[in-house]
């Protein structure tokens, strides 16, 4: 259950209730009636309005914001696999696999700053 005054976006009209979708909204009260479908008010400052909306209508802006950086992050890794040539990382990536692991087995081919210098000064001395 969402707290009160906590900001939310509408994501869906399910019931077809002609909601502003793509709107942000705070949830001012919840609707307790068990015989409703509704289980929130929310307020639409920008079109001066509330609403009642069920649960799947709606989306926290913390939830929206992580599930969009979880797609740039995913872009990132296509984009990296893609200039680098390399298919294995393409695959996982596509495949689903945990990001997290990912990004940790691309770090651990990159070389820390003083490990490429100190390669830079060997090769230049030979």
């Amino acid at each position: 259950m969402l707290r009160l005054g906590q900001k939310v976006f509408i994501v869906a009209d399910n019931l077809e209730q002609n909601l502003p979708v793509g709107e942000h909204g705070y949830i001012i009260a919840y609707d307790r009636n068990p015989d409703s479908v509704f289980d929130y008010v929310v307020r639409a400052p920008k079109v001066n309005k509330h609403f009642l909306l069920t649960s799947a209508d709606i989306e926290t802006e913390e939830l929206l914001l992580r599930q969009e950086a979880d797609r740039i992050e995913k872009e990132a890794l296509i984009d990296y696999a893609l200039a680098t040539h390399n298919e294995g990382l393409f695959r996982r990536v596509m495949n689903g696999e945990a990001v997290e692991e990912l990004v940790q087995e691309v770090n651990k081919d990159v070389v820390s700053q003083e490990d490429f210098i100190r390669q830079v000064g060997l090769k230049a001395w030979i």
